[in-house]
């Protein structure tokens, strides 16, 4: 049976407990919020199931392929604007369900907890849209998805790259009508961070939420936002990684997963048929591309990945792109996050200090931040912001030379 001795050795996807045939496994959240498997020993039967498909466990080699790389946009403004970057996503699962398939995809309950979930209607991908920032719950959707297979209806399964190579050894086979995605992940921080954030927002603004965006182009694709909104946009709030102290969190390698510091799916070829992410810097690609609305980076991995992206060509205005340029220097996509020195005492704190406090004690609202928050937005209006963030990687990049 599945025994997590070390939980940097666990990724949270769940493969266990959809494989087991006694239902016998349940994912189980531990102290800082993240979800691990705990077994029923009564009801064990040692089949060993478990352990085969769990991808800690089992981890794919990783072989050089023949990749292409792709920039994307979606012809729908809408759809883009509402997505992370290009809307490329929406594009491929479009084409998935006008031929008859389902989608898997990260969407909030009605309690805005994150989970994955199938959808079978073109309307129903704006639950998709946008990024959510915390590790999503599986559920049984790698269950889903098997059943839909094997009805020979087409699947698309889109997820973080250790959720995808969990749910390609729960299937343990090869499916030509499957389709996976997964993204250059920076980490996943705690579902119980993001509860408690939430809750201390909704005091705060004192509303109920219809939708929270971590990076919402309120501003322009290239100065994204955390933003709330509420019933009829009554009361919304639109902040940077400067201030808001959820970003603040997250961007310091605090609240992540153990196994995001050692993570074993960092990787430039991978098990999926797409990786996509972000293209901020497009101009340097294309600049008649660089309208500050997102842009979608994608590196296949398969010729059916090939395929699709040829099918949906009418739907994005779509640019092959040198695919050694596409990738230098994506640094999140092979490399780790470092662990903050601080993240032991801060999750002990975050189970004994109200919210407000915490974030207060760790990421302060001061003069440093509004200044920097004031900066940000003045050089993004006068159209510097860019050049300005190279400026300081520039200088950020010297320093460093300078103390090696």
């Amino acid at each position: 049976m599945i025994k997590i001795l070390e939980k940097v050795d666990c990724c949270g996807c769940a493969a266990c407990s959809n494989i087991c045939p006694k239902c016998c496994i349940t994912m189980t959240s531990d102290e800082e919020g993240f979800l691990y498997p705990s077994v029923d020993e009564a009801l064990c039967i040692d089949c060993g199931l478990c352990e085969k498909v769990c991808p800690e466990l089992n981890p794919v080699e990783e072989k050089v392929s023949k990749q292409i790389a792709f920039l994307v946009q979606h012809k729908n403004e809408q759809i883009r604007k509402e997505s992370t970057s290009g809307g490329a996503f929406t594009a491929i699962a479009e084409y998935v369900l006008n031929n008859g398939g389902v989608v898997f995809g990260v969407a909030y309950d009605n309690t805005f907890k994150v989970i994955h979930k199938y959808v079978e209607s073109v309307d129903d991908l704006r639950l998709f849209r946008n990024s959510k920032y915390v590790q999503s719950e599986i559920g049984n959707t790698f269950k889903q998805a098997k059943e839909f297979l094997i009805q020979d209806r087409l699947v698309c399964f889109s997820g973080t790259p250790c959720q995808i190579e969990g749910l390609k050894n729960y299937l343990r086979k090869d499916f030509d009508n499957l389709i996976t995605i997964d993204f250059v992940c920076r980490a996943v921080p705690s579902p119980l961070l993001l509860e408690k954030y939430l809750k201390m927002q909704k005091r705060t603004l004192n509303v109920e939420f219809t939708n929270v965006a971590f990076r919402d182009k309120y501003y322009g694709y290239k100065y994204s936002n955390l933003s709330i909104y509420t019933k009829n946009n009554n009361v919304s709030y639109h902040r940077g990684v400067e201030t808001d102290p959820y970003l603040r969190s997250f961007f310091s390698n605090i609240c992540d997963r153990p196994s995001c510091y050692d993570c074993s799916f960092k990787k430039r070829y991978r098990n999926s048929d797409l990786t996509l992410w972000d293209c901020f810097a497009v101009d340097v690609f294309d600049k008649k591309m660089d309208d500050d609305k997102g842009t979608t980076r994608i590196l296949t991995h398969t010729e059916k990945a090939n395929a699709i992206l040829a099918n949906i060509s009418e739907k994005v205005l779509i640019k092959e792109i040198d695919v050694e340029d596409a990738v230098r220097g994506v640094r999140e996509m092979v490399e780790s996050v470092p662990v903050n020195a601080r993240r032991k005492q801060f999750f002990e704190d975050l189970n004994e200090m109200k919210p407000e406090v915490l974030f207060s004690k760790y990421f302060p609202n001061n003069v440093r931040a509004r200044g920097e928050r004031l900066a940000r937005l003045v050089s993004y209006k006068l159209g510097v912001y860019q050049n300005m963030k190279k400026i300081i990687k520039l200088v950020y990049k010297n320093k460093n030379n300078q103390k090696q």
